[in-house]
């Protein structure tokens, strides 16, 4: 015996043989939790008509496995060949140039001339300072530009925010410190995007404050395992992560950078913080690295609401002048969310201020390096 007229194949168990009378099964009635009689295509005027009398158990309603004209209906699932990969295009990028523009995504960057290492630092914590690394790799990866992420906290938070493992055991920055591996090496690609590659910090890291100490080159280790890097043009733009202090960690970013790029929270200690920071640099170069520069601050989580945000914002500008972005990264709790889904605010929320926050801070730099 078949399934009554207008019952899908193939998406609810066999009903079982039964004894029929006048055509219909002996009690036989339809489901009535899930019937589904309205998704099945029907032709002509008959169809309200097939519904209604398989609906009621009439004695058109069902159909014996000897009817004339039953035809056996299959799903496409069953379909020999058929398979709904073949529509796929592959070769199509991700968004066109007009969705790019409709969805508010960044044209194109312009790749620098050669590749840029940016330290992102300040020497207080809770600024948004490893937020702001891995978002604006993000930004920086879908305008199409290469990027290596260096996560030199022992505190690993950027390395979580990408996805990448760095437990103990795992190949990282340490190595590249202590036992002078080479950074290809240690990179692990990201699942954020395929233009994010991360050397990841491990719980070993906490450690190489100590044994740098005693180390040849002790400030310029970093420098010269990117050198390869800059040689080869592996990426466009490397951002190194930095602890929230200024030990031989950081001064290896700092030794190793173009340019340090500084994140700031809106509120009032954080003047006082940067204040430091400037004077910090200001040794590097001195002593270390004549060439360092500052290359930007970015003013973060920022509430327009409160009159305090507004002043804190306008005395920033107004003491470092040109240097400051002009986007304010906003306060945001999808911001604050993203990380514990090991995502980016780009990936996490891709319509939200925060994202195009960071989208428009890319752009700024992008424009400066170029």
């Amino acid at each position: 015996m078949s399934n009554p007229v207008g019952w899908p194949t193939g998406s609810h168990p066999a009903i079982p043989t039964v004894p029929t009378a006048g055509g219909s099964p002996v009690g036989w009635q339809p489901p009535v939790a899930e019937p589904r009689v309205e998704r099945v295509p029907a032709v002509g005027a008959d169809a309200v008509t097939a519904a209604d009398e398989a609906t009621a158990g009439g004695s058109s309603g069902a159909v014996g496995a000897d009817s004339t004209g039953a035809e056996e209906r299959t799903t496409p699932e069953e379909e020999p060949g058929s398979d709904d990969d073949d529509d796929e295009d592959d070769s199509v990028p991700p968004f066109t140039p007009a969705e790019r523009k409709e969805r508010g995504l960044p044209a194109r960057l312009t790749p620098p001339s050669r590749t840029v290492v940016v330290t992102v630092a300040n020497q207080k914590g809770g600024v948004g300072k490893t937020t702001s690394t891995v978002n604006l790799a993000a930004a920086l990866a879908e305008g199409g530009l290469r990027v290596l992420v260096i996560d030199l906290d022992p505190q690993g938070n950027a390395s979580t925010a990408l996805s990448i493992e760095h437990q103990s055991g795992v190949a990282g920055v340490y190595d590249v410190l202590i036992d002078e591996a080479t950074l290809p090496e240690v990179a692990q690609s990201s699942p954020e995007s395929d233009r994010i590659d991360v050397v990841p910090a491990t719980i070993d890291l906490a450690g190489a404050e100590i044994e740098l100490v005693s180390l040849v080159a002790r400030e310029t280790r970093l420098r010269r395992a990117l050198q390869d890097v800059r040689d080869e043009r592996s990426y466009d733009v490397v951002l190194i992560d930095c602890p929230p202090s200024l030990g031989l960690l950081t001064v290896n970013g700092f030794v190793a950078a173009d340019e340090v790029f500084i994140p700031i929270q809106c509120e009032y200690y954080a003047l006082e913080g940067v204040s430091m920071l400037v004077r910090n640099i200001d040794l590097i170069q001195r002593h270390l690295h004549p060439e360092l520069r500052l290359g930007g601050i970015l003013m973060t989580m920022f509430d327009a609401r409160t009159r305090l945000a507004t002043q804190v914002a306008q005395e920033v500008r107004d003491h470092f002048g040109e240097v400051v972005l002009e986007t304010l990264i906003p306060r945001s709790v999808r911001i604050s969310e993203a990380p514990s889904y090991g995502q980016t605010v780009l990936a996490y929320d891709p319509e939200g201020p925060g994202a195009r926050a960071y989208r428009s801070a890319a752009k700024e730099l992008a424009a400066r390096w170029g």
